[in-house]
């Protein structure tokens, strides 16, 4: 089994937590995981994308060219790279600041979530890299949703803990909303 993930936004939303996320979710299943960050000098902003690439085997190369699926969180990561997904892929748009268009690709899933609405929903704009890391795991399976609830704790500090239910929430919400078969 391999997965492979490519997240993108900007500098703020929680991408590169996402990311990380994933990877000492998947640890914690006992898979082999490369994270690889990239960032604009930017602090919030700027462009923020990471690859996290699981695997049951050895991992070769954290840099994915064509990844197996996209989370896009912002329209400049959309116009740059939803063409990129590989075909037969997975592309998981966040629609609250996308316009999907005339983007027309029959090769790929696409699935639109609004996941500025859902954070918001449930209290907190800054969950919306929760919303899209449930809809992630939950469309793929490539880590379980009891896996993430127990990396939140090796991810955040210590001094945001207390938000762990919260994060749990957004998850399974991003979770619910994947239309996958994956759900537990």
């Amino acid at each position: 089994m391999r997965h492979d993930v490519f997240i993108s936004g900007f500098g703020g939303q929680g991408v590169l937590l996402a990311g990380n996320l994933l990877g000492y979710a998947a640890m914690g299943e006992g898979k082999n995981v490369s994270f690889y960050p990239s960032y604009g000098v930017e602090k919030r902003g700027g462009a923020a994308m990471c690859t996290v690439v699981i695997a049951d085997g050895e991992v070769g190369s954290p840099v994915v060219g064509n990844p197996s699926v996209s989370v896009i969180l912002n329209q400049t990561s959309f116009d740059k790279y939803a063409s990129r997904v590989k075909p037969g892929g997975v592309c998981i748009v966040n629609t609250s600041l996308v316009e999907i268009g005339d983007f027309s690709r029959s090769d790929i899933e696409l699935i639109p979530i609004p996941m500025n609405e859902i954070a918001m929903q449930l209290g907190d704009l800054r969950m919306v890299n929760m919303v899209a890391v449930g809809a992630y795991a939950a469309k793929t399976g490539a880590v379980s949703l009891q896996s993430l609830e127990g990396a939140l704790r090796k991810t955040l500090p210590e001094r945001n803990h207390r938000f762990i239910p919260a994060n749990v929430r957004a998850i399974e919400a991003g979770a619910q909303r994947s239309g996958s078969h994956f759900l537990k």
